[in-house]
């Protein structure tokens, strides 16, 4: 049954916002760039909740069926893909960067509709996948902080989002829900990125970060999960409630207004570290 009321909307946009404001702290102002661990941990978390929440019965989740969880594993594969290069994205480009080349995921899927499946598509989506491309295109030729590693895995971000739409919209509803899915891609993940963690040498360096040590680190990382956690709870519920034009509507609103709150306290904290730095010079004293 869709609803109309705005609750669902709007807690599905503060914990957009407070989740991509909280990865992008810790990846680029504390400059936490291990991926392997970081979105282990998140997946680690939002697995363990997820698990809890169905012991008490506050979820539903029906994954038994060895054939139905072998069928999505190259799901949870893509799911990996997304997460580790959307991490590594994220800690080089801006917030407003990253949404635009994650938006032009919908390319790859209105190309496989039109090329591969022979779906009828309206006009006015091949129009808006042509403006996505046509934007992602020329960002960085107008993009004053160009990282060609940023841009690099964000490629790689936006094709496995991409291909993730393409096999999700694939399966038939009956199989796995969206819960069932998440928990799969929890697990699959956990397990795939501790294995990882060793031959990407994160496992080791980690042991260098400066604040390994500092509560920042702690509670920024510890909030990363638990809303990590809440957004895909609130983004299902968002999906079941709400007609496919609303949830479309909710999830453009949070990108821009996440956008928009990143580039503000960005510039704070640019400007809080300009006054640290001043403060650190000491005044020379002038010999006569």
């Amino acid at each position: 049954m869709h609803t109309k009321r705005p609750f669902p909307g709007l807690t599905f946009c503060a914990f957009y916002l407070a989740t991509y404001l909280t990865n992008k702290y810790v990846l680029s102002v504390l400059k936490f760039t291990y991926p392997t661990l970081f979105q282990g941990w998140q997946t680690l978390i939002g697995g363990l909740l997820l698990h809890i929440s169905w012991k008490l019965g506050w979820v539903e989740i029906n994954s038994n069926s060895r054939a139905k969880v072998l069928a999505w594993l190259p799901s949870s594969m893509l799911f990996v893909g997304i997460i580790y290069a959307g991490s590594r994205a994220l800690s080089k480009l801006s917030i407003p960067v990253f949404f635009t080349l994650h938006n032009a995921s919908e390319v790859i899927v209105c190309l496989y509709q039109k090329c591969i499946s022979k779906e009828l598509i309206s006009s006015s989506k091949i129009w808006s996948a042509v403006f996505l491309l046509v934007a992602a295109g020329c960002l960085p030729f107008y993009d004053s902080q160009f990282d060609q590693a940023g841009y690099f895995w964000a490629a790689i971000h936006l094709f496995c989002v991409g291909s993730y739409k393409i096999l999700h919209k694939a399966w038939k509803s009956n199989m796995l829900s969206d819960i069932d899915q998440q928990y799969l891609n929890y697990i699959f993940s956990v397990v795939l990125l501790a294995f990882a963690s060793h031959p990407t040498g994160d496992l080791f360096s980690v042991l260098e970060f400066p604040f390994l040590y500092f509560y920042r680190f702690h509670t920024s990382c510890c909030a990363s999960g638990f809303l990590g956690f809440f957004l895909m709870l609130s983004s299902v519920k968002l999906k079941n409630n709400m007609a496919p034009a609303q949830h479309t509507a909710w999830i453009f609103f949070a990108k821009p207004s996440t956008g928009w709150t990143w580039r503000s306290l960005a510039g704070l904290l640019r400007e809080d570290e300009h006054i640290e730095k001043r403060r650190n010079i000491k005044p020379t004293s002038c010999k006569h």
